[in-house]
């Protein structure tokens, strides 16, 4: 009975994966496929460093597909591999640049082996005052944009293919005077963990990368630097140690990577304590 199982099971992963990569294969033009990696948020911060490491950790990377606003800073930041890159600077606000992305998959038929959904934003203030702008904002390109990416590369991942999701110790409780940027990448982890689930009969893995502040443009362009006596206070995560530790975590096939024995505490004691204290453990 458990050989009989085993071999349904077995064989239901195989159905589950051809019936995901149907329209894929049937658009494939040659027999040489390329492996690529995208990569959005590239030209700064955390998106260069997950650049700069990628082909230590996977060396068939044939060609980058790095996504990014400013052009100039996407062509310096493709210096940094000795690989074919290939540039998209456009705002992932925006639906058409998802859709852009989508035809050019489409139109190529790679094989997407590495996916970073990096790109994101924060910005510092309550609900309810500062700009509308920018609350928006955080919700199209934090949640909209990651899962618009997602969605267009992953029927053209095969069984080997990773995803990593940038999302943020913020994500362990809500964030006061960052509630919507908390409460977004909440979501990019609960995002991660489902997806991973659906994907695991085609071999696919997903990790949610939860890191502490880092000195990055990031907490400049939000204006927290100097505005948040949390983020004074807080032990600061080193990027490159983020990445290197972000990719070993996705090949090990890990669901969740949080970086620093500080943060893998306080991530348990979000999860025992009444969301009442964490609240005003976390306020920013």
């Amino acid at each position: 009975m458990q050989s009989r199982i085993a071999f349904l099971q077995k064989n239901l992963a195989k159905l589950q994966e051809v019936r995901y990569n149907k329209k894929y294969h049937q658009n494939r033009k040659c027999d040489i496929i390329m492996k690529i990696a995208i990569i959005t948020g590239a030209s700064a911060g955390l998106g260069k460093e997950y650049l700069a490491a990628a082909p230590q950790y996977f060396p068939d990377i044939d060609e980058y597909w790095l996504i990014a606003r400013r052009q100039d800073k996407l062509e310096e930041a493709a210096k940094l591999v000795n690989r074919q890159c290939r540039i998209f600077p456009m705002d992932l606000t925006k639906e058409d640049s998802y859709r852009r992305l989508e035809a050019e998959l489409q139109k190529l038929t790679p094989t997407v082996a590495l996916l970073v959904n990096n790109s994101g934003c924060g910005y510092l203030g309550n609900v309810g005052e500062g700009e509308l702008e920018n609350q928006l904002r955080m919700v199209d390109l934090n949640l909209k944009g990651l899962t618009a990416v997602t969605h267009v590369t992953m029927p053209y991942m095969e069984k080997g293919s990773r995803i990593i999701n940038v999302s943020s110790i913020a994500s362990f409780c809500p964030n006061p005077r960052m509630t919507v940027y908390s409460a977004g990448k909440a979501y990019v982890s609960a995002f991660s963990y489902g997806i991973s689930e659906e994907a695991a009969g085609r071999g696919i893995t997903v990790t949610a990368v939860c890191p502490g502040p880092m000195d990055t443009d990031f907490i400049y362009l939000g204006e927290i630097k100097g505005n948040s006596k949390t983020f004074e206070t807080l032990p600061y995560c080193d990027p490159k140690k983020v990445v290197q530790g972000s990719y070993k975590a996705a090949l090990a096939g890990k669901r969740c990577y949080t970086p620093r024995a500080f943060y893998k505490l306080y991530k348990i004691l979000a999860k025992l304590l009444p969301v009442g204290i964490t609240m005003k453990m976390a306020k920013t």
